[in-house]
């Protein structure tokens, strides 16, 4: 996969490194001097591209007209907004993600501006601090269509409605389906006969509204 980053500061840096391990072609984009020494000694210098993200002529010495991926991460968000809707508009980049600095911006990121995915990192740790308030020892592992549907683990305690039934037994709420369970170390693949049983850990994706249902079916009764 060919994907462009638009901003090497800490978040573009680290995206890079990760991307590269998996085997992806990156291009970092970046014109701050600041950043540019730092960046010669993160990655790759065939990976750099020095200039404007925001400049069509810079994208595509970067390459866009062949990416797959552009990821417009700068801590400025009306430049941001700039590179999602060239990538997507001028150049038809498939997958076009915006980073959102000021929450209070989020509502201009849609598929309007060229955005296909925001990442709107504060509103991401205020959800993920209130999920865990409210849902105890449930963790949110993945979240799917902007929150829409998440990938959790719960573990079975064992005065829980669930613990000792089968899954056949055990009444899920709609929308919500396991996907794993793992038991002393080793992952079972779900079937109807499976007991649930003391400390086992179940992964189950569903519909975020019915999660705190799903949570009451395996934690300790209140």
């Amino acid at each position: 996969m060919n994907v462009i980053i638009v901003g090497g500061g800490k978040t573009g840096s680290h995206l890079a490194n990760l991307l590269m391990s998996d085997k992806h072609v990156v291009k970092v984009i970046d014109d701050r001097p600041s950043l540019i020494e730092k960046l010669c000694k993160e990655i790759p210098s065939e990976c750099l591209v020095i200039g404007d993200g925001s400049s069509p002529s810079v994208l595509e010495k970067a390459g866009v007209a062949n990416a797959n991926v552009v990821a417009a991460v700068t801590g400025n968000d009306e430049t941001n907004l700039v590179i999602t809707s060239i990538a997507k508009f001028e150049f038809n980049v498939p997958r076009v993600i915006g980073r959102v600095n000021n929450p209070k911006n989020a509502w201009l990121f849609t598929s309007d501006m060229g955005v296909d995915v925001s990442l709107n990192q504060s509103d991401i740790l205020a959800h993920l601090v209130a999920e865990e308030m409210s849902l105890g020892d449930m963790m949110t592992l993945l979240k799917f269509k902007r929150g829409e549907f998440s990938l959790v683990e719960e573990k079975v305690h064992e005065l829980s409605p669930a613990c000792g039934k089968t899954l056949r037994e055990l009444k899920l709420p709609t929308e919500c389906n396991i996907v794993a369970i793992i038991r002393n170390h080793e992952m079972m693949l779900p079937n109807g006969d499976l007991t649930f049983q003391k400390n086992d850990e179940v992964l189950a994706l569903g519909n975020a509204k019915i999660l705190p249902a799903f949570a009451a079916l395996l934690a300790k009764p209140s």
